[in-house]
């Protein structure tokens, strides 16, 4: 079991998350190999460097919109006057740290991941306006997720994040959630953020996640609407159960996408902090504060045994496409692994044994899963206890491409090394060579 606990202390928003992760060890070029698969890597480009606040040292990372240029590393004090008009105030996954008095005609000043810092106080203004063709809604980014080659897991998490956030702006707004049409949602670094949160969090292999109290500010923002208070509606609405904090003033320090990722992953904010840690990393904001302006990440030592649960059902009248359907499904609200188990029932009767590893607060989207997309009408389930040996990625070039390579280790020891299938595969038909040819090529690549 690997646990992350989150310091919330100057609050979280998506680029934030991916930074600490990274300074914690997710190899970023694995990173920017995963995002790839989305097969939007003509809309966008991902950067990391160091960076300190108030001599804290960490990781930034930017990602940079083709589509929308005029957002530039370099256009660190003009404020943008947003000439559009939204329907909502704030629905954005930037990392938005509005001013107090902040007088924007889109009712925002942010501090972008992009590396940009907006702010309403400055005399030099330019209006802008978003290109409405590059926003996708709720419906075009699940069909970009599904389409992936990403694995089930980030797919999972990806959905989970987005679903959370259409809720939260459905429920604002009145609409039905299939309805809301996202505008910086919608953008690419946006999805970009929430993506390559899910796939920091597979590529560290986390299985809990604990935080402290969210910092999510305080004070009023002006916007086409009047005034707003800070935290935004849509953040305020996802982070309901979250224990918050206000201690910060006159800036919003929580974004939608930090309020989605602390609700999405994280299962206990733990009053007794005692714990042992294994590794801290630091993801940098843009924004120097009177505090410093980042999220620890701290990879703990578990002080008490964790168990994970099994949920068994018999299935004798499905189709295999239909099992596989269901499968799926569990994959997508949080299963750990899948597995059927060919058996043989009373009176002689052939069936499937379906089998989910899942975490205590998945079992109820799973059984629900279990009743509605599969013929059983009861299940069984036990907790169990899990022994992993350590994992790394590393990324070996090829004559074909290149291909990641999943490395077990036992007391630092390499015990078993294996290249990610999928990606073997897409090699294989893109050079139209046979897989063994592929794997052949990489275990040659290993040896060097």
């Amino acid at each position: 079991m690997k646990t992350l606990y989150l310091d919330c202390f100057a609050g979280i928003s998506g680029d934030m998350f991916m930074g600490a992760m990274v300074d914690l060890g997710v190899d970023f070029e694995m990173l920017k190999s995963e995002l790839s698969k989305l097969g939007l890597d003509h809309e966008f480009d991902i950067e990391m460097r160091r960076d300190s606040k108030l001599g804290i040292f960490g990781t930034k990372v930017d990602v940079i919109d083709h589509n929308h240029l005029s957002h530039s590393h370099e256009d660190h004090n003009d404020a943008h006057e947003h000439s559009h008009e939204h329907k909502h105030a704030h629905e954005h996954l930037h990392e938005h740290v509005h001013s107090h008095e902040a007088d924007h005609s889109h009712g925002h000043a942010h501090q972008g991941h992009n590396g940009h810092t907006h702010e309403a106080h400055h005399d030099h203004k330019h209006a802008h306006t978003h290109d409405h063709d590059q926003l996708r809604n709720f419906g075009e980014i699940k069909k970009i997720i599904q389409k992936s080659s990403l694995s089930e897991r980030v797919k999972g998490d990806s959905l989970k994040i987005f679903e959370l956030i259409a809720k939260a702006e459905a429920k604002i707004h009145g609409k039905a959630v299939d309805e809301v049409h996202f505008h910086e949602v919608g953008a690419i670094d946006s999805i970009v953020d929430v993506i390559g949160a899910a796939i920091c969090m597979a590529l560290l292999e986390i299985d809990t996640v604990l935080a402290s109290p969210i910092e999510v500010g305080d004070g009023f923002v002006k916007c086409a609407h009047g005034k707003m208070p800070v935290p935004a509606p849509a953040t305020a609405e996802i982070l309901i159960g979250a224990p918050t904090l206000s201690k910060v003033k006159g800036y919003e320090m929580t974004t939608p996408t930090g309020a989605a990722i602390i609700s999405a992953f994280v299962t206990d904010f733990p009053e007794n902090k005692r714990m042992k840690a294994q590794k801290i990393g630091y993801g940098m904001g843009t924004r120097n504060l009177e505090i410093p302006n980042c999220l620890r990440a701290i990879i703990v030592e578990d002080q008490k045994n964790q168990s994970q649960w099994i949920i068994e059902t018999n299935i004798d009248d499905m189709s295999s496409e239909q099992l596989v359907f269901a499968e799926e499904r569990l994959f997508a609200v949080g299963a750990l692994d899948v597995y059927k188990t060919a058996i043989i029932m009373k009176k002689g009767r052939p069936a499937i044994k379906m089998t989910i590893l899942a975490k205590t607060e998945d079992i109820e989207a799973l059984q629900k899963i279990l009743f509605t997309e599969t013929t059983s009408i009861g299940l069984r389930k036990y907790s169990v206890d899990k022994v992993m040996l350590d994992r790394a990625y590393q990324q070996v070039e090829t004559q074909y491409g290149s291909v990641t390579i999943k490395t077990a280790l036992l007391e630092g020891k390499i015990v078993n090394q294996k290249p990610e299938y999928e990606e073997c595969k897409r090699l294989a038909l893109e050079n139209q060579v046979t897989l063994s040819e592929i794997y052949k090529t990489v275990n040659e690549a290993l040896m060097k």
